[in-house]
């Protein structure tokens, strides 16, 4: 199983570049599609496994590793850093080694989970993979991140957002297991964006107001007009470029996109969730990950159907704000005026 950061309609678009000023993010661009097709489809039949061969005794620290591909296709690779070690020479090493202790301490510290499985999972990852690979993704197994083309997309170690949305993918599918299809898979993406930016606001004690709300911010070189990759604040405004386009995020049911693309428009349609979030997190104030996080967490930790769609999902995290917080609480109202705030009802039983 697969999830790479970069959605496959932004790669398509730079694939088909034609100046020569681009070529070498189209080709870049055109040898990430071919790679990611054959493991986005596998996605579709993913099993969980329960062999137990990972379990580990809960610990207050990871157990990190991370491998060095060397601008090759195999994994894991060279060994370049492992848990407790000394900072290397090479920066990517350090900064998916920083992004793995940063996503572990959110989830262990805030929510009380012992790695993404709930049971001690070693945190693994692999950098350098392949040559200008344009993504960063989890195969179910371990991080993996490409150094980008330089041109459109620089290193993907370098965004914490991007590794706390990849691990959460493994969090999900250790949780909900939303099926990545259509509006679940909508949620699914949705779920890794809110948690890769409270990552982010976790590690650097960002209050709801002074976070950027970006995804991916830092993965654009200087020659793109853009911030990042999606903006869970405002669908829709992440980058306006004369040759990526304008970001196309709706930030509102009424303006769902349907389409056979990328398993239903998963990283598209994600942003009406996303923004859903914000307007939660904004109205309760504070830090984010106190508050709306809690919400979304015990979500995803409870009762939840694989192929629930937005309506469903939102009725669910009306019940956890209310579990948690109680029925005529300031954190459901907030949950219901942030779903009404993107034209999704929140009421009935969570159907999927």
């Amino acid at each position: 199983m697969m999830h790479g950061i970069v959605p496959p309609y932004l790669l398509t678009r730079i694939a088909r570049l034609d100046d020569e000023r681009f070529a070498v993010a189209a080709v870049a661009a055109q040898n990430a599609l071919r790679h990611d097709e054959p493991m986005r489809a596998a996605r579709l039949t993913f099993s969980l496994s329960d062999s137990g061969a990972l379990v580990a005794e809960f610990a207050d620290t990871p157990t990190r590793a991370v491998s060095d591909a060397a601008a090759t296709e195999t994994l894991p690779g060279r060994v370049a850093r492992r848990e407790g070690g000394d900072p290397v020479a090479d920066v990517a090493v350090n900064e998916a080694y920083d992004g793995l202790g940063s996503t572990f301490a959110l989830y262990s510290e805030v929510y009380g989970r012992n790695s993404i499985d709930g049971r001690g999972l070693p945190l693994d990852a692999t950098v350098h993979y392949g040559r200008l690979y344009d993504n960063a993704f989890w195969n179910g197994e371990r991080m993996v991140f490409g150094d980008g083309d330089g041109v459109i997309f620089a290193s993907f170690t370098g965004s914490l957002s991007v590794i706390g949305h990849e691990l959460t993918h493994g969090v999900t599918q250790y949780t909900a297991n939303l099926a990545y299809q259509g509006q679940s898979g909508a949620l699914n993406e949705s779920v890794s964006d809110v948690f890769g930016a409270l990552v982010e606001q976790h590690s650097l004690g960002q209050s709801v107001d002074k976070a950027s709300w970006l995804i991916g911010d830092g993965l654009f070189t200087d020659q793109v007009e853009g911030s990042a990759l999606r903006s869970m604040k405002a669908p829709g405004t992440a980058y306006d470029d004369d040759v990526l386009g304008k970001d196309p995020q709706p930030a509102d049911f009424e303006h769902y996109i349907t389409t056979d693309d990328d398993n239903g428009g998963v990283h598209l349609n994600s942003g009406i969730p996303n923004r859903a979030f914000y307007l939660v997190a904004h109205r309760l104030g504070g830090t984010a990950w106190e508050s709306a996080g809690r919400i979304w967490y015990d979500t995803i930790t409870g009762p939840l159907a694989p192929t629930v769609d937005f309506a469903g999902f939102a009725a669910a995290t009306v019940a956890a704000a209310a579990k948690r917080f109680g029925a005529a609480s300031a954190e459901v109202d907030a949950v219901r005026a942030g779903w009404a705030g993107v034209g999704v009802a929140s009421d009935g039983a969570p159907r999927g």
